[in-house]
């Protein structure tokens, strides 16, 4: 059998559904050379990957022979193994980030958490604020917030109800001729959403814990899904949290657009926006033109880098 490009469309971590230009799927297998060569990487070969397949002389099994570069990926810490990096999807147009005031509750510090990794890859985020028909009246203010916050800085902010079928004509419209990675905490309605637009893919759902108001987890591996002939949608798993990793302490400021346009005028070059004289980004926070909650978590973010010391172990 001649080489076949395919991208991967699943990762169950011992094999990869690889989809041809012609359509047609092959369960793969990866070679040992791949983990040898990303020691630090629980996965070698992502979701949304370019590789090259073919039949292993011998054992007649479809393998992964070569990976493209990469134009793009997001990462996270591994979960499971805090001294390795876990790419969650790999050449992405966009992604989704789809958050809930309540039932879960999602943090702002999330949010920013998973806009700096963005950032930091040129992946432009739109955020969708879910389960609009079970907001409490005490929630409102928390989404005027969000509404307040985030289209100032370039995330559009957009509202549905996946499970009422409100708001999807803007979600559609958002996915068409695009790859768009979809992420958020248990519970949020990924899925869900999923179903709605494209109710052939019929994704397994569930309710969220009435007693601790927490996703429980349906989602096992980050699977991509094609929703038309140039639209692709990356399912992931619920995320309970999300470390920035693959960042230095000086260049966070600058995957912040509110701080990114203020650097040049600190009085130091490398200043941290800490505890640094003459700060002007400190100053936009006193007076109002940065959100307290963002620079708040800019450094609760740096505060990790600093301490995890990444670039010495990853």
């Amino acid at each position: 059998m001649p080489d076949v490009k395919g991208r991967v469309l699943q990762t169950t971590g011992s094999w990869y559904v690889v989809e041809t230009p012609s359509g047609q799927t092959f369960q793969c297998r990866l070679p040992g050379r791949f983990k040898l060569e990303e020691t630090k990487t629980t996965n070698p070969i992502a979701v949304g990957d370019h590789v090259t397949i073919n039949t292993e002389t011998g054992s007649g099994e479809m393998v992964i022979e070569d990976i493209e570069p990469r134009k793009n990926y997001i990462v996270r810490q591994s979960p499971r193994q805090k001294h390795y990096k876990h790419i969650i999807a790999a050449n992405i147009d966009q992604a989704l980030l789809i958050v809930t005031v309540s039932q879960p509750r999602t943090s702002l510090g999330f949010i920013d958490r998973f806009l700096v990794a963005a950032e930091s890859y040129h992946i432009p985020v739109t955020i969708l604020v879910n389960k609009m028909d079970v907001l409490r009246e005490k929630d409102r203010e928390k989404l005027n917030e969000m509404m307040e916050i985030y289209p100032a800085l370039g995330y559009p902010v957009i509202t549905a109800s996946a499970e009422k079928r409100v708001g999807l004509e803007d979600v559609s419209a958002l996915l068409k001729g695009k790859t768009t990675l979809v992420s958020g905490h248990s519970g949020v309605g990924k899925s869900t959403l999923i179903n709605a637009i494209n109710p052939d893919l019929n994704l397994r759902t569930k309710k969220i814990s009435s007693k601790w108001e927490k996703g429980m987890h349906t989602t096992t591996f980050a699977t991509m899904y094609r929703l038309a002939e140039d639209a692709y949608i990356i399912d992931t798993p619920g995320i309970k949290e999300f470390f920035v990793i693959e960042i230095e302490p000086s260049e966070l400021s600058g995957y912040f657009p509110e701080m990114r346009e203020k650097l040049t005028a600190c009085q130091y070059n490398n200043c941290l926006h800490f505890t640094e004289p003459g700060c002007v980004v400190k100053a936009a926070v006193e007076n109002g033109e940065i959100a307290y909650s963002r620079y708040e978590n800019y450094l609760n973010i740096l505060e990790n880098l600093q301490s995890v010391n990444y670039w010495e172990r990853l």
